[in-house]
């Protein structure tokens, strides 16, 4: 049974490197590039197109498979497309020139370089050559260096409409010789494009890159450059148990932090406004609120409802600012102080701590849980939203990995686990505690008075 009139398979295996694969022939552009077809033909409904791995043929890539029928396509190119989708796909005629029906030589092609990678694995792994995926672990951080130093440059921004080395090295202040060093290198990681030696954005880069873009990510994009000077410090943390780097001061630092946490909250408050139950809910304290997206999200749902911020003096300010822009400064307040020392109030029926456990230690954890206890009222609710770990710490993979970000960043901070939540929620008065798991690295843990 087909669901579709037409089932398209696009090769997009990845090889070692300097071995043929349809991927790098470009088999990526041309998914991309038949998925846009589809849709301005009008054959988006009727056609289902589908990455797969490796069909044997890679010194022909791009490879493509048309079902029902079982048409092959081979060396196809871009330009090609618009032909298969108008020719092929509606009118049912198959593009003969690409087409290859030749079945005892595209099996002895599949065997032949079935046999030629085989060889060339077993060879490596004679010579104790290390496979590539580990491999590609460890020299991770090349591509993420190369992107967030075009970011701290503002390169995407100079870029612009296009331009040569040397004007964008003019434009960011930068030494053109490294400069069009960085901008290749920005090319082969396919954020930006390039043509007779100008340099150009590509959609994505100057959608989430470049100035004037309303999707722009660069402010909240160099907090991770910041954190990015923190891990180069992991080896003397793990020496030492904490971090050993101090915490930037300026207004810079804490605008990048802000608009980082903004942006991340804004893609899972809707997620956890629906994951609580919200009946009755009128007066909600929000601990570390940062950028307010999780008091916007809940007032906007919630009509009559009001919450109170407490973040540090230097975040207020811009709390303020975010909570100007939504326009809700009459049902959102924010007040300077410290979680740890100053009063919550009392009396209310949500308290919110979201992303803000894991920058404190055990200890302060449960003296917050206590305290938040004790601000609400009889039923209220504790809601944690955080990256919470298995019992045993070594999975969800970003929970793990993100303890490190805290040993780096952070005095006693941590990722913590679902038993330990528990544990301090019970332990602080609470009578119910449950975990709800979210879309994505966060969940929440739920502890009602």
């Amino acid at each position: 049974m087909e669901a579709f009139r037409h089932h398209v398979f696009v090769c997009s295996q990845q090889k070692l490197e300097g071995v043929t694969s349809c991927a790098a022939a470009g088999s990526a552009r041309i998914f991309d590039t038949l998925g846009l077809e589809l849709r301005k033909q009008g054959l988006d409904d009727d056609v289902q197109v589908t990455t797969c791995g490796c069909m044997g043929l890679c010194d022909h890539g791009p490879v493509m498979i048309v079902y029902p029928e079982g048409v092959w396509y081979r060396g196809v190119k871009t330009e090609d497309v618009a032909e298969i989708a108008a020719s092929h796909l509606h009118a049912g005629r198959p593009v003969a020139r690409l087409v290859w029906n030749d079945g005892p030589a595209m099996k002895a092609a599949a065997l032949e370089h079935r046999d030629h990678v085989r060889a060339m694995m077993q060879a490596r792994d004679r010579a104790g050559i290390m496979p590539d995926p580990l491999n590609d672990m460890i020299r991770g951080y090349m591509p993420s260096r190369a992107i967030l130093t075009a970011l701290e440059l503002d390169l995407f921004t100079a870029v612009g409409n296009g331009g040569s080395p040397e004007a964008v090295a003019a434009k960011a202040n930068t030494n053109p010789r490294a400069t069009e060093m960085l901008l290749n290198s920005l090319v082969s990681l396919k954020l930006l494009d390039k043509k007779d030696g100008v340099f150009s954005n590509t959609p994505l880069s100057s959608r989430y890159f470049a100035e004037g873009s309303k999707d722009n990510a660069r402010g909240g994009l160099l907090h991770t450059a910041h954190i990015w000077h923190r891990w180069s410090t992991l080896t003397d943390c793990v020496r030492a148990g904490t971090s050993v780097s101090q915490r930037g001061s300026d207004s810079s630092w804490t605008q990048a932090f802000i608009a980082a946490m903004d942006r991340n909250a804004k893609e899972r408050a809707r997620h956890v406004v629906k994951a609580v139950a919200t009946n009755g809910v009128r007066r909600i304290l929000d601990l570390g609120g940062g950028s307010a997206a999780y008091s916007i999200a809940f007032v906007s749902e919630l009509a009559g409802a009001h919450s109170d911020i407490l973040d540090l003096p230097d975040v207020v300010p811009l709390t303020r600012s975010y909570i100007g822009k939504a326009g809700l400064s009459d049902r959102i307040t924010a007040r300077a102080g410290s979680m740890l020392t100053d009063a919550f109030g009392d009396n209310y029926d949500l308290v919110l701590l979201n992303a803000i456990c894991h920058m404190f230690s055990e200890e302060q954890n449960r003296a917050i849980f206590q305290r938040a206890c004790a601000a609400l009222a009889p039923g209220g609710r504790l809601v944690v939203q955080d990256f919470i770990l298995e019992a045993d710490k070594t999975a969800p993979q970003f929970a793990a990995l993100f303890s490190l970000n805290m040993l780096v960043g952070t005095q006693a901070g941590s990722s913590y686990s679902e038993p330990e939540y528990e544990q301090w929620m019970k332990a602080a008065g609470f009578a119910k505690v449950e975990r709800v798991r979210l879309p994505g690295p966060s969940g929440l843990m739920i502890a009602t008075r």
